[in-house]
């Protein structure tokens, strides 16, 4: 059971990163944002929305780690 868990992992991994290297292969035109006056370089799609993705997975752990210690910060008795 331990080894059938095991291979249906990599096998999902390995799906996984062709699904990804599919996105970037098909994504290659190069595009510029526009936000508030400051441009960014040209870059392909897929980095772009890459880019994106790893910053919202490290800004949400942080925010939500940050509300969680606000909210034991209010619920401390006060003896």
């Amino acid at each position: 059971m331990r080894n059938l868990k095991g291979i249906l992992l990599a096998v999902l991994i390995v799906l996984l990163v062709l699904a990804v290297l599919a996105f970037i292969l098909e994504n290659q035109q190069s595009i510029s944002l526009l936000f508030l006056g400051w441009a960014s370089p040209q870059l392909p799609v897929s980095a772009t929305i890459v880019i994106a993705l790893l910053t919202g997975m490290v800004i949400g752990p942080c925010v939500g780690w940050l509300l969680g210690r606000a909210s034991r910060v209010r619920r401390k008795p006060l003896v």
